[in-house]
């Protein structure tokens, strides 16, 4: 049953990529701008993120197959809507139709994994979870390229809901999830399960983990789902075919990256180490993206940042270990809820990065890739100095205090 959940995240994983590749004809057909464009790849974000309270909530009453069957359908719509625009507002409804669709893809997994998982094997098979699911990274690297060369985006476009709908349909039939034993009735009202977020942000950890939840993911994805493709087209001369096998190769890396990093968990007591050491590390790669090196060395920094983020899998299990089960659904999707609406705020504001750079006389590129860097060494700080989670607590099964 994962495997088919999974299924739903990959193509989760294609939509939220999809707009780099997409970046060059869009641009060409409609004119627009880098802002534009970077909030076109925002709105999926944005409409993503802003459902995540509601779909932890809907998981945890529920269950991950009901919460999903409901909702995935928007995603094969809101492609089809995007793949019929005729003007940017269709575009952006489409992406938000799209991010709706797609919001409960991952977060289903991951619960469904602390459900049926012991917790040491949590971040192993959350990792390999993630590594699986980024075979819809894949799909929007050389096939996703040859598709708009040969054909056209709103092909694309097409092809990923024609996708998407298959996915649907192997959910509805195969997964056979229930609610989780003992979920209590009385938050089947909205306004008592709401208290049961505010009971998870009265616990001091939770911010520090939110914070470097909003620019890590971020980072690679901004990268990777937005400024590859213009990047290495406008500054090294690629064709878009040639680009596509680069984000092919970013993306096989991905999926070593997460499962890599879930079977070398450290453990509770030296994981944030490793998180706060490969933030600062991947943001290192992003300043040197910024020194406008060679094609070589910025094809190399690019994978070397894929790699990289399969730390991601690390703060996952961060979450799972500093809350009790009875708070894993909302717990997990304040992580996810964070995560992407880093990248909707990164990628927007990385638009606006590069429509300024003329003005203030810095290489558009040079900008964008240092005003990542620096986002992402600014939640790293923030991990670090804000309280940590108590494990012993959180792990006993009780919310308590975090240390100052």
């Amino acid at each position: 049953m994962l495997l088919v959940l999974i299924s739903g995240f990959s193509m989760s994983q294609a939509f939220r990529t999809a707009a780099g590749m997409m970046a060059p004809p869009l641009q060409h057909e409609f004119g627009l701008t880098p802002q534009q464009l970077g909030l076109f790849a925002a709105a999926f974000h944005f409409s993503f993120a802003s459902l995540q309270l509601f779909m932890g909530m809907g998981i945890d009453v529920y269950g991950p197959r009901r919460t999903v069957v409901v909702v995935f359908p928007l995603a094969a719509i809101g492609s089809l809507v995007t793949a019929s625009a005729h003007g940017y507002p269709m575009l952006i409804f489409g992406q938000i139709l799209t991010g709706i669709g797609c919001a409960p893809a991952f977060l289903v997994c991951t619960v469904f994994i602390a459900r049926h998982f012991a917790g040491e094997r949590f971040a192993a098979v959350n990792g390999a979870a993630l590594g699986i699911g980024s075979i819809g990274l894949l799909l929007t690297g050389t096939p996703l390229a040859w598709v708009i060369e040969h054909l056209s985006w709103r092909a694309g476009f097409v092809a990923m809901a024609a996708c998407s709908a298959l996915a649907w349909l192997a959910i509805l039939a195969l997964v056979r999830e229930e609610p989780a034993e003992g979920a209590p009735h009385q938050e089947l009202h909205v306004l008592a399960a709401l208290r049961g977020y505010g009971e998870l942000f009265r616990l001091r950890h939770t911010i520090g983990i939110v914070a470097l939840a909003l620019f890590s993911y971020a980072a690679f994805m901004s990268l990777r789902g937005l400024w590859l493709t213009p990047l290495l087209i406008e500054r090294h001369g690629f064709t878009l075919v040639e680009t596509g096998n680069v984000a092919l190769a970013i993306s096989a890396l991905g999926m070593v990256g997460s499962p890599l990093f879930g079977r070398f968990d450290p453990g509770d007591q030296r994981r944030r180490g490793w998180i706060l050491a490969c933030a600062l590390l991947s943001a290192s790669m992003f300043f040197a993206l910024a020194l406008h090196p060679g094609p070589a060395i910025a094809v190399a920094l690019a994978l070397g940042i894929s790699l990289l983020s399969g730390f991601g899998t690390l703060q996952y299990a961060d979450v799972r270990s500093a809350y009790p089960a009875r708070m894993t659904g909302r717990a997990m999707a304040v992580f996810t809820m964070a995560m992407f609406l880093g990248v909707a705020v990164m990628q927007w504001l990385t638009g606006g990065l590069a429509s300024l750079a003329g003005a203030l006389q810095v290489e558009r590129y040079a900008a964008v890739m240092g005003g990542i860097g620096a986002f992402l060494v600014l939640g790293a700080l923030l991990f670090r100095l804000l309280p940590a989670p108590p494990r012993a607590a959180a792990m006993a099964g009780e919310p308590s205090q975090s240390r100052p």
